[in-house]
C-alpha cells in the first residue's frame, strides 16, 4: 500500500506527465487518487470514500468488485487471458455472441467484436459502406445523423457527431462531411415537424446515403437530451424508403439503463440493421463493444467483392473481456434490474425536484437511471465536483450539465444521497 509520501509523488507525476481525458496537461484539476472500491464506493487516498455516481462513465452498473465478475475472470485466468481471434476461436467468444443475439431486438443475429464503443462505431460505418457497395450502390457513402449526436472519439465516429455544438469542431476540416437532420423533439412533443425535415434531408441526399446513425431516445455525450421514442419508427421507415441501413448507437443506453434492455426497444416496430453495444456490457471490467447487425448485411458484405469484412482488432473477443461480459450480462437474466432501475428513476425525480428552484437551471430530466441538471451557463467543474464531494459522492459534470447515471445496486437512500448532490453541484456551479 502507498503511504501519503508516495501518492504526494505520484500526483506530482500525474500532473506533469500524464493526460487525462478532455482536460490539459497538466491538468487545471488535481485529480483524486482512488486506492479502492467495492460496491458503488470509490476509496481515496485520504481514506475517504464516495459514492459513484457516474458508474464509471456509465459502465460499472454492478459497481466494484462484484462476486460474480470477479469469479468469471478469474477462472478464465487459469486457462488463458487472451489468443488472437484470427484463425482461433474460444468458448467465451462464442457464448457471448449467443447472449447478446438473445438480448438484442429479433433479427441483430451476427455479432462482431470491437475494442470500445467508438471502434464499433467505425466498424458500423464501414459495414453500413461496404453493404451499399455490395448493393450496386458505390456512391453511398455518407451518413444521415442528427444534431446533438455523439458517436465517440475516432475520426469516422467524430464524423457522426454533431459539427456545430459538439466537442469536434477543431476537426471538421479532417473529417468526411456527413448529412445532419434536427435534434428529435423531447418526449410527448409533436414529432410532425421533425418528422418532414428528416424526410427532406433524406431525399435531397438519397443517392449518397449509406445508412441513417442515431442513439436512440438518449443522446449522451452530445446533451444528454432526451427524445420521443416514435421518432425511431420515423428513422426506420425513412431508412426502408430510401433503401438505408438503420444503425442504432446502443453504447450508453444498451442494458437496461434507459428502463428496457436497450433504449430502441421503446418503440417495437424500430428495430435497427445494426446496433452498437458497449460500455456496460462487461460491468465496466474491461473495455470492450460489439457491432451487431442482420443476416442480409453479413451476407452482402461476406459475398462481395473483399470478401469479408474490413476491419480487425488486435484484442478483438478478447478471453477476459469475454468472461466478464458473459457475468455481467448473465445478471441481467433475472430481469431483477428493471425494478432497480425503476426505483432509481422514482427516487431521482423526487430528488432532483428541489433543482427546478434554482434560478440558474433551464431544464431537470429523469429517465431509467439517468438523472440531468441543465444550467444556463457553463458549469463551474471545479466548484460543481467540489459540492459534490463534500456530500460523499462522485460526480463528473461536463459542458452546461451536472448529472447522474448510478449504477444499479445502489439502494434508495444511495440514490437519494445522489440526487441531494446533484443539486448541490447545480447549485454550486
Amino acid at each position: 500500500m502507498l503511504g501519503p509520501s508516495d501518492w504526494s509523488e505520484m500526483l506530482d507525476y500525474d500532473r506533469e506527465h500524464v493526460w487525462h481525458p478532455y482536460a490539459p496537461l497538466p491538468p487545471l484539476l488535481r485529480p483524486l487518487p482512488v486506492v479502492a472500491a467495492s460496491g458503488v464506493r470509490l476509496r481515496l487516498a485520504n481514506g475517504r470514500e464516495l459514492i459513484d455516481g457516474m458508474s464509471s462513465w456509465w459502465s460499472a452498473i454492478w459497481g466494484y468488485r462484484h462476486p460474480a465478475i470477479d469469479a468469471a475472470l478469474h477462472e478464465q485466468l487459469q486457462r488463458f487471458s487472451h489468443v488472437m481471434f484470427g484463425g482461433l476461436t474460444h468458448a467465451p467468444a462464442v457464448q457471448l455472441a449467443e447472449r447478446l443475439a438473445s438480448l438484442a431486438p429479433p433479427g441483430l443475429t451476427q455479432v462482431f467484436f470491437a475494442d470500445s464503443g467508438s471502434v464499433s462505431v467505425e466498424v458500423a460505418l464501414k459495414a453500413a459502406v461496404q453493404y451499399q457497395r455490395e448493393r450496386g450502390r458505390a456512391g453511398r457513402h455518407r451518413f444521415l445523423a442528427l444534431s446533438g449526436a455523439y458517436h465517440g472519439d475516432t475520426l469516422g465516429a467524430m464524423s457522426v457527431c454533431d459539427p456545430v455544438g459538439g466537442m469536434h469542431h477543431l476537426f471538421a476540416e479532417a473529417l468526411p462531411p456527413q448529412v445532419f437532420a434536427a435534434r428529435p423533439p423531447a418526449p410527448h412533443r409533436s414529432v410532425k415537424a421533425w418528422e418532414a425535415q428528416l424526410r427532406k434531408v433524406a431525399a435531397e441526399h438519397d443517392d449518397q446515403l449509406a445508412a441513417i446513425v442515431a442513439e436512440p431516445v438518449v443522446q449522451g455525450a452530445g446533451g444528454m437530451w432526451f427524445y420521443e421514442p416514435d421518432c425511431l419508427r420515423i428513422m426506420r421507415e425513412v431508412a426502408d424508403e430510401h433503401s438505408l441501413l438503420l444503425v442504432f448507437d446502443e453504447i450508453a443506453t444498451g442494458f437496461g439503463r434507459t428502463g428496457t434492455m436497450f433504449a430502441s426497444q421503446r418503440a417495437t416496430s424500430a428495430v435497427p440493421d445494426i446496433m452498437c453495444v458497449g460500455k456496460a456490457m462487461t460491468g465496466g471490467y474491461l473495455t470492450m463493444a460489439a457491432m451487431l447487425c442482420t443476416q442480409d448485411v453479413s451476407s452482402t458484405i461476406s459475398g462481395g467483392e473483399a470478401g469479408c469484412l474490413m476491419h480487425g482488432p488486435t484484442f478483438m473477443a478478447n478471453p477476459l473481456a469475454c468472461a466478464a461480459a458473459l457475468a455481467s450480462t448473465g445478471l441481467l437474466l433475472d430481469g431483477s434490474w428493471q425494478a432497480r432501475v425503476h426505483a432509481t428513476q422514482a427516487v431521482l425525480a423526487d430528488g432532483l425536484a428541489p433543482a427546478t428552484r434554482l434560478d440558474h437551471v433551464l431544464d431537470v430530466r429523469v429517465l431509467g437511471a439517468i438523472g440531468v441538471v441543465q444550467l444556463g451557463h457553463e458549469v463551474d467543474v471545479a466548484a460543481a465536483t467540489g459540492a459534490a464531494v463534500a456530500r460523499g459522492v462522485w460526480l463528473r459534470p461536463f459542458r452546461d450539465l451536472v448529472y447522474t447515471m448510478p449504477p444499479y445496486i445502489c439502494t434508495e437512500d444511495e440514490v437519494g444521497r445522489i440526487a441531494d448532490a446533484v443539486v448541490a453541484a447545480a447549485a454550486a456551479g
